[in-house]
């Protein structure tokens, strides 16, 4: 596949090998899979392109369906403790995303992000993940009780879990050792060689693999590398869903290395690790920041050992990646991408552009 580097805001004609301008426009079929905080800030700027149905002038969203694929293997702090207590998969990720894509923005969502600060059984609880855990054990299905919990809160989107089997997250190390739980991974010191789940076989929905047959533009990321991304992508049939994908398949690069995760990988080392575990080359454009950070908050993270991930955008193309380089990030007190800056080069690319 020939590659080709566009930069934000250049005409669109660098997509042209292997790919055909689509005859008409019409909103758009998507599906973001990852987990964090990447993926809920990532949803922030994809929700204000999701058309509304019987509402005036929103119609003309470029989005008509929008699905959240998300990871289900945290086990800590508050998600950790019910999922201990009540045998449950883990709610954190999934509430972030139905916070993200909500359109009440006032009380309700400050309701489901509000975390208990005293009270020996309550403190540290969230009380979105309480109601998702209430809900769990009223219908016995913890899938049903993130689609009704969405619903209260009037997302622009829909949210699956990545699997709704109850699995551990399992890291080989560079020194043979094997690390069980994604708090105890995320924590240690030593580089992870390969992630697993436990027991293997975990299965999707069957909704999740017919949103990824059906979409136009599927991305992966932001998110930590392995806890974030590749834990998703370990789910039985997601891997090859992907690579069947009719959709333009897009990897959103991270902005700074992790230190327990991805310390000194480039951007093209990055799709690497991820195609080890996926077996398939998933990926058809990549989205990269190539805008400089201040000097202070270049010297705040060099402190937690991180730093901007390198964009090679040689090697990207190398692995038959088309890169989308431009600024997309934000920086505040903590580097986040700029989601809206984000989401139009998304939705800019699959306007334009059709894998053929």
């Amino acid at each position: 596949m020939n590659s080709a580097t566009l930069a934000l805001g250049e005409p669109s004609k660098a997509l042209a090998p292997g790919f055909e301008v689509p005859s008409a426009v019409r909103p758009l079929r998507v599906v973001a899979i990852g987990g964090g905080t990447g993926l809920s800030t990532l949803l922030r700027g994809l929700r204000r392109h999701v058309a509304v149905p019987g509402r005036a002038g929103e119609m003309r969203g470029q989005i008509s369906d929008l699905a959240a694929v998300v990871t289900v293997t945290d086990d800590g702090g508050s998600s950790g403790r019910l999922r201990q207590d009540f045998n449950m998969l883990p709610p954190g990720d999934l509430r972030n995303c139905m916070v993200a894509l909500s359109e009440e923005e006032d009380l309700l969502t400050q309701l489901f992000n509000h975390r208990f600060r005293s009270g020996d059984a309550l403190k540290g609880h969230n009380f979105g993940n309480l109601f998702v855990a209430a809900l769990t054990e009223i219908t016995g299905d913890f899938a049903l009780a993130i689609e009704i919990s969405s619903k209260i809160l009037a997302t622009r989107g829909r949210i699956y879990p990545a699997t709704t089997a109850n699995t551990t997250l399992v890291a080989r190390m560079d020194d043979g050792s094997l690390v069980r739980g994604e708090t105890k991974i995320t924590a240690s010191r030593r580089r992870i060689v390969e992630l697993m789940l436990d027991p293997p076989g975990s299965a999707p929905l069957p909704e999740t693999l017919d949103a990824i047959e059906r979409a136009d533009l599927i991305t992966v990321g932001p998110g930590s590398l392995y806890t974030s991304l590749i834990t998703n992508l370990l789910v039985d049939g997601i891997p090859s869903a992907l690579e069947r994908a009719r959709g333009l398949r897009v990897y959103v690069s991270n902005l700074m290395t992790q230190a327990n995760e991805s310390l000194n990988l480039t951007a093209s080392e990055h799709i690497e690790r991820i195609y080890r575990h996926t077996h398939a080359s998933i990926f058809d454009c990549a989205i990269v920041n190539t805008g400089r950070f201040s000097p202070q908050t270049l010297a705040r993270y060099a402190a937690q050992s991180a730093a901007p991930i390198v964009p090679d955008i040689e090697k990207i193309e190398a692995l038959g990646v088309r890169v989308i380089a431009g600024d997309f990030a934000s920086e505040e007190n903590v580097v986040r991408h700029a989601a809206d800056r984000v989401a139009s080069a998304l939705l800019e690319m699959r306007r334009t552009a059709r894998r053929g």
